[in-house]
């Protein structure tokens, strides 16, 4: 088969793929200037795909710009550009840069090139650029998998990391053609059926990778505003309809034979915090209440945010007994921890009240309603004790 066969006709596909990488490094940083969309990723996409032109546009250089500059500069900046891509990745799915494991083969690469003669025979660089452009590749393409496979179907996972695969499949390709056709000249603006071919998958896959990193900030900001709707805005834990939901779904369950427990928590004297030291010392005062009891829920229970100082933690099989443990457990804890406001030292205490749901519960709200007159009754008492209440 030949696509065209002539060198203009790799030096076209290489334009339009310049062409293709510049439209989407300004569309990135429209995205992460003025939309401030996702600006961390899309400022990190904006390079990616601005490296990328600036290596192919050197690369079309060579032979009338410096060696160094057509050869070198233009190696290491798309080798720079998947190193960056692979630092971005995982801020789509979980927020943290990966900037170690990027550099980890930039670094050496770079070294590496800045040895190479670039005269005479080529493919020791085609061999190293290409290695360590597809090493970059699948970094990232197993990276977004991993990540997606624990939010979404695995078939949903495969189509949104599979553009990263099938580029690191292109990539590894060059490297392989180099290494069982060490007469083939390796050059991407080379006239050869494979290398035209190999442009014209690249230029494909250049438009469905930013089509898919779209894709993927917009998914991880309709999770956000998921979370938003069921989580509190101050501390992060469920909410009250959230919560309402969870217990509900728990007390449907508990016709089945599955017994659950709920602590209701009050922040006590949190009136008279606000009063003394402000309203800003009283979120903090809840956040570091919600820090200290989070060691005590288990990733099946549920923590929410009824209102105001009051919270209440859903226990799914669990009795009373279970629950009179945890809820002590929380209670010493919060004794024990350090509350301090611009230098000021405020004891944290809370009343709790615990009740276990009982068969003869019509709903949810009967044993709520419980758990809440023991909290009740445990600021009767002189607060931060937990208390008990029987169907």
């Amino acid at each position: 088969m030949n696509l065209g066969g002539g060198p203009t006709d790799a030096l076209t596909l290489l334009a339009a793929t310049v062409l293709v990488f510049a439209v989407a490094s300004l569309f990135w940083w429209v995205m992460a200037q003025g939309a401030r969309l996702a600006p961390r990723a899309s400022f990190g996409l904006a390079l990616v795909n601005a490296m990328l032109a600036a290596s192919l546009t050197l690369h079309a250089l060579r032979g009338e710009a410096p060696h160094w500059l057509s050869f070198w500069a233009s190696d290491v900046l798309s080798i720079g550009a998947l190193a960056v891509l692979r630092a971005v990745v995982p801020t789509l799915v979980r927020g943290r840069l990966a900037w170690r494991s990027a550099l980890v083969l930039l670094v050496p690469a770079a070294l590496l090139l800045a040895q190479l003669p670039y005269s005479g025979d080529m493919r020791n660089e085609t061999r190293v650029v290409f290695g360590s452009l597809g090493a970059l590749a699948l970094m990232s393409a197993l990276d977004a998998w991993r990540a997606l496979r624990q939010r979404v179907s695995v078939a949903m996972s495969l189509l949104l990391s599979g553009p990263l695969f099938l580029i690191s499949v292109l990539l590894v390709g060059r490297l392989i053609e180099s290494l069982v056709l060490p007469g083939n000249n390796t050059d991407i603006l080379g006239s050869g059926d494979f290398n035209i071919a190999w442009l014209w998958s690249m230029l494909a896959m250049n438009l469905v990778l930013n089509t898919t990193m779209a894709f993927l900030i917009l998914a991880k900001l309709i999770r956000r505003i998921q979370r938003l709707t069921r989580h509190d805005p101050l501390t992060d834990v469920l909410n009250r309809r959230a919560l309402s939901e969870a217990i509900d779904t728990e007390h449907a369950r508990l016709q089945r034979g599955k017994p659950y427990a709920l602590v209701m928590i009050d922040m006590d004297r949190f009136k008279q915090l606000n009063d003394s030291l402000g309203h800003a010392a009283g979120d903090a005062a809840l956040q570091r209440l919600v820090e200290v009891l989070k060691p005590c829920v288990r990733e099946v229970d549920a923590l929410g945010r009824l209102g105001g100082e009051e919270f209440c933690v859903l226990l799914p099989l669990t009795d009373i007994a279970g629950a009179a443990l945890v809820a002590e457990r929380m209670r010493l804890n919060l004794e024990e921890s350090e509350f301090l406001w611009q230098g000021q030292s405020w004891p944290l205490t809370a009343s709790f009240g615990i009740a276990e749901a009982e068969p003869g519960d019509i709903s949810a709200d009967a044993v709520l309603s419980r758990a809440d007159r023991a909290m009740y009754r445990a600021k009767a008492q002189g607060r931060n004790v937990v208390q008990a209440l029987d169907a």
